[in-house]
């Protein structure tokens, strides 16, 4: 058994609004995402027998693409830490509280322990006006080798409407236009054309946007250029939320526990997880004379919860999946309290730890794909190679 079989596959396209994660996996086609399903198949291989069946249900769970990433995300843990020279046994019962963290890893004679954690940022609920997944996948396949188009949500109706019209419509504008005279306007400070849709108590309005000369004639591009504004939820509590919930869920493990997590975000920040750990950096001004400090609002810096010492560090990796593995250094917080036991430190791993106010880092001393076995550039080739309409 494996977790992706060898078919035909023939769809190239990018993945659509209204796909699943592992929808899009079984059915993305191309040498890239041959050997992408390849490692994870190799990948899937290497854990012990019990723990195959869960990990693969996860990866190939259509209902859930936090499932799907964060069976990736163990997945790349246990895969490095086998080839960081770790034995890795997998949810063995220990601790006070007898629950079973995720990796119980030995290395060079001592342990430490792996609890995994994937999180991935949202927007907010107060979106107004979205676009359902099966429109926004309509007007991406309209065939529009000289356009992008922008769209705006002026009205929302209550059920998702046909889209055969709405694709015969923007077909039938986006012809008649001339990406080249549309781009001189342009230049001049006339408006993009515009068209309004309407249809079952929706109207949308789109605006055409001339592709340069060297991006038009590829029909695997998307037709959408711009989608509106979007609100994202606040960035700063993501890790801190993520660490707390894991840091006290097994109680004293009499090891180093190491709480690593997976963080999707579209803009990651090192002074974000800077400050949910050893707290907000602050300047003082003290006669005159400005000083540097932390605010007690960091995960070890609190003084409210001496607990937080049992979490020895905070493993993080930016936006990890296939694409990026090879590519996001792993970067080990360390804590900065005394009563924590010292964390392990791997080669593929950076680091950074908090001196009096300051943070200090370190490189790793061994690049992350010699730890996955994979070559530094990993997939080779094109996601979504390009593809020009034949001539008729």
């Amino acid at each position: 058994m494996v977790v992706h079989t060898r078919r035909n596959l023939t769809d190239e396209s990018p993945k659509r609004a209204a796909e699943s994660d592992a929808e899009f996996f079984e059915r993305i086609a191309g040498p890239f995402w041959d050997q992408v399903r390849d490692v994870i198949n190799a990948w899937w291989s290497h854990l012990p027998d019990q723990a195959q069946p869960g990990l693969r249900s996860r990866l190939l769970d259509r209902n859930s693409d936090t499932n799907v990433f964060s069976a990736l995300w163990e997945l790349y843990l246990h895969e490095m830490l086998l080839g960081s020279g770790c034995a890795v046994e997998i949810e063995q019962r220990i601790g006070t509280r007898g629950k079973s963290p995720d990796f119980l890893v030995t290395r060079d004679g001592e342990q430490f322990v792996v609890e995994a954690i994937w999180t991935a940022q949202r927007l907010r609920d107060t979106v107004s006006n979205p676009l359902p997944p099966q429109l926004a996948d309509a007007i991406d396949g309209v065939l529009s080798p000289n356009f992008f188009v922008s769209y705006k949500v002026d009205r929302s109706g209550s059920a998702t409407p046909p889209q055969k019209r709405l694709k015969a419509e923007l077909t039938q504008w986006l012809a008649s236009l001339d990406p080249d005279e549309v781009a001189t306007e342009y230049e001049r400070k006339v408006p993009l054309p515009k068209y309004t849709w309407q249809e079952a108590g929706w109207c949308l309005t789109f605006e055409a946007i001339p592709r340069s000369p060297g991006k038009r004639g590829n029909p695997a591009s998307r037709t959408i250029g711009i989608h509106p504004a979007i609100t994202l939820d606040d960035e700063s509590n993501r890790v801190l939320d993520a660490v707390k919930r894991k840091g006290g869920k097994y109680g004293d493990l009499a090891r180093p526990f190491i709480v690593a997590v997976g963080h999707a975000a579209v803009f990651p920040e090192d002074e974000d997880t800077e400050t949910a750990l050893y707290g907000t950096s602050v300047e003082y001004a003290h006669a005159g004379a400005p000083s540097s400090g932390r605010m007690l609002d960091g995960y070890w810096t609190a003084t409210y919860d001496h607990f937080h010492s049992r979490v020895s560090g905070v493993l993080i990796v930016d936006n990890p999946a296939p694409w990026t593995w090879t590519k996001n250094v792993p970067v080990l917080w360390q804590s900065p309290d005394p009563e924590s036991l010292p964390a392990p430190v791997l080669p593929p791993w950076a680091t950074a730890r908090l001196v009096e106010i300051q943070v200090e880092r370190g490189p790793a001393v061994c690049p992350i794909h010699t730890a996955l076995g994979l070559p530094e550039h990993w997939p080779t080739g094109d996601a979504f190679p390009r593809r020009r309409s034949k001539p008729s």
